[in-house]
């Protein structure tokens, strides 16, 4: 255990990466106020993503892992997006 490498995060990113996310939160939020039609839930989503990304980016470390767990968490995310496109196909077609 001795060999493993720390990794020490300066206080003013995770600063910043709070006020972002603040921000996303607040534009996802007013972005239901305005019609946009169908690209309402797409926005809202991009926001959601970008928000997971600085999530598992900085809070979970995840920019500081070994390579074999970024692939698992990619894993992980294509079994997601395969399941919800499969989903709506599904429902598309009934």
């Amino acid at each position: 255990m001795s060999d493993e490498k720390t990794h020490i995060v300066p206080y003013r990113v995770y600063a910043f990466v709070l006020v972002a996310l603040v921000v996303l939160t607040f534009l996802s939020i007013a972005i239901t106020g305005y019609d946009l039609g169908k690209y309402t839930v797409a926005g809202a989503l991009i926001f959601a993503v970008v928000k997971s990304f600085l999530v598992l980016t900085y809070f979970m470390h995840l920019k500081y892992d070994k390579p074999y767990i970024k692939i698992m968490v990619g894993f992980v995310f294509a079994i997601l997006v395969v399941t919800i496109v499969v989903t709506f196909l599904d429902y598309l077609y009934r």
